[in-house]
């Protein structure tokens, strides 16, 4: 064969290879940006059905929502973060549901997070571990349901270790401390929430934290026997 054919077969291939790694490359991207993007609108909607709407509105928003928290679980396995979500958006809504279905599924979330806590436990800034907290802390136990204040207390403490400055962890924590009647523990908690760095791409759920924050600092400052 011609040296110079030769050559030029080679560089073709060489080519042919750069094109498909660069198409390969590319299709992983969008990939990733499609998982992202859909991890934040979950995330946003959340936050509106959590923050700006009631009664049968809000209801109707978490059933749509849970739909599509549950088909972007179930199409991505082995990321926690879905996992997570799903987990997040299932037990909001059995807070909001009523007596009815509540059970099921607060343990459709609870299934949900733990296995993201296979996958990742510290995934999302531990959010894992604040979420599962926050269930246990405020399901009912005995023969009615799984709630557990050890396990809620243990995994609290497990949020605001791996995320010592967060909003939520700190927030959560000091919900529970509040219904455990520490107080002074509580306020500091929720001073700390106060303080927590903004999420730039979480900005309406930084203001319904928020709010929530003061909502209970007041009442923990009552407690207290304080005016601020």
């Amino acid at each position: 064969m011609n040296l110079r054919f030769r050559n030029l077969r080679v560089r073709a291939t060489s080519l042919a290879a750069i094109a498909m790694f660069a198409a390969a490359l590319s299709a992983t991207t969008a990939s990733a940006d499609t998982f992202e993007n859909t991890l934040l609108d979950i995330q946003h909607r959340w936050a509106e059905a959590n923050y700006h709407e009631s009664g049968k509105a809000q209801k109707d928003a978490f059933e749509a929502l849970l739909e599509d928290a549950r088909a972007f679980a179930e199409a991505n396995p082995q990321r926690a973060e879905a996992m997570v979500w799903h987990g997040i958006v299932a037990s909001t809504y059995a807070g909001v549901k009523g007596p009815f279905g509540a059970l099921s599924l607060a343990k459709e979330a609870r299934d949900a997070l733990h296995a993201a806590e296979a996958l990742d436990p510290a995934v999302l800034d531990g959010s894992v571990y604040t979420s599962l907290g926050t269930l246990y802390s405020k399901v009912p136990g005995g023969m009615i349901g799984f709630g557990d204040k050890n396990l809620a207390r243990d995994y609290l403490k497990k949020a605001i270790a791996a995320n010592p400055d967060g909003i939520d962890p700190n927030y959560f924590y000091a919900e529970f401390l509040f219904e455990e009647d520490d107080y002074a523990a509580a306020r500091d908690a929720l001073l700390k929430a106060q303080r927590a760095p903004k999420r730039p791409d979480r900005p309406l759920a930084d203001e319904g934290r928020k709010a929530e924050i003061e909502a209970l600092l007041a009442r923990v400052n009552a407690k207290l026997g304080r005016s601020s």
